[in-house]
């Protein structure tokens, strides 16, 4: 098992990378709109860019674990994202700034959280989601890193030194931090990998023929989907209600802590109830945290809900979908597989504020927010067919 200084190593690593790589750009945006003089929309391509390659990049790095190579992704994955998280303070130019982002996705699709999962389910194995729960408990505080560092960093002395700073942290704190959790995780757990098992694309292929690998592959998806929509629309949801701008900020600030609040839930009940059915109680909650949100209008108590239930609901994914992926599927390959479920997954989210302005244009928030209950009612039966497949067989 996993010694607890190797499993804080590996936690506060993938905190760094996260505040460093996809925090960075919602929490540098205003600055880099004010000084380079490009538009929100110009800006916001480079990052749906970048999101986008980082989910064509994940099948690769999965097969890259499965052959025992997880440790070295993590750790020159982040080395590479320093650089090129540094290298964005030279960028003048809208061509440099959108080539450093599509590089960027890439290094993310090494060192972020998909690849760390697949690296702790292939060398933990049943004991990966006590790992996975104590590491997103610490992420949780990634998007306070950024934007209360950056912005403070930036506000004093330019978003460019801020960069630097995100860049210097990356490579003095989180590289070696991967480096030393890694191999604690490979060297302490050789018991977990010693049986004979497939390859990583044998047991790729072996899941493709599975229905329960498209019904995952469809419901994890639908919530990325869902979540995407949420967090990028939240704002002229509120605002359309009426409520007040200062009420809508704090709602959506309190949905990322309530995502710790879940997973410590989670851990509560965790030797009591599977995996399966946690899972399946998240999708529920976030069902009613729709409900809330369509009932809500302007009452605080009912934003409240919607709060509480969407991030307690969200938080448990986090943990949820890897465990639940191997348990399904097999842990034989699952850097591969993890990969191809990865590519969906992101896609998903990447595409989330685009489809909900498409929709909002055409029937407004009302069919955006009836749009999402539909998302999650998909999800949910996917998520339950793909249970019974596997029982199944």
């Amino acid at each position: 098992m996993i010694s607890r200084r190797a499993v804080w190593a590996l936690a506060v690593a993938e905190t760094v990378v996260w505040a460093g790589t996809l925090y960075l750009f919602p929490a540098l945006l205003l600055h880099w709109e004010a000084d380079l003089g490009w538009s929100k929309t110009t800006l916001a391509g480079a990052f749906t860019l970048s999101v986008l390659i980082s989910a064509a990049a994940a099948p690769l790095a999965g097969r890259l674990i499965d052959a025992g190579h997880g440790v070295r992704l993590l750790t020159w994955g982040t080395v590479a994202a320093a650089a090129i998280v540094g290298a964005l303070a030279l960028v003048n130019e809208v061509w440099q700034f959108y080539a450093l982002w599509a590089v960027l996705g890439v290094a993310a699709a090494a060192c972020l959280y998909e690849p760390c999962s697949a690296f702790l389910v292939r060398t933990q194995g049943a004991d990966a989601r006590r790992v996975l729960t104590m590491i997103t408990l610490v992420t949780g505080f990634a998007s306070a890193l950024a934007f209360a560092g950056g912005n403070a960093v930036a506000g004093l002395w330019g978003w460019r030194v801020a960069v630097l700073a995100f860049a210097g942290l990356m490579l003095a704190v989180a590289a070696p931090l991967f480096l030393f959790g890694g191999r604690a995780a490979d060297r302490e757990s050789a018991a977990v990998r010693s049986g004979p098992g497939l390859a990583g694309s044998g047991a790729l292929h072996a899941a493709l023929r599975r229905p329960a690998f498209w019904l995952l592959a469809t419901a994890f998806p639908m919530i990325a989907l869902s979540h995407g929509i949420l967090i990028t629309h939240l704002l002229p949801m509120l605002a359309e209600r009426g409520v007040d701008h200062g009420v809508a900020v704090l709602a959506a600030s309190g949905i990322g802590p309530m995502q710790v609040v879940g997973r410590l839930l989670m851990m509560s009940v965790e030797r009591r109830v599977s995996m399966n059915a946690v899972c399946g109680l998240s999708f529920a909650l976030m069902a009613a945290a729709v409900v809330a949100l369509i009932l809500a209008g302007a009452s605080p108590p009912l934003l409240a809900a919607f709060v509480v239930l969407q991030g307690a609901g969200y938080g448990v994914i986090a943990i949820a979908r890897p465990v639940v992926s191997a348990t399904v599927l097999g842990r034989d390959g699952f850097g591969a597989i993890s990969g191809a479920l990865a590519l969906p997954f992101i896609t998903a989210s990447a595409a989330a504020p685009t489809l909900a302005a498409v929709v909002w244009s055409a029937g407004g928030y009302d069919t955006v927010r009836a749009g999402l209950l539909v998302l999650l009612a998909v999800a949910a039966v996917s998520f339950a067919l793909a249970i019974a497949s596997s029982r199944r067989r």
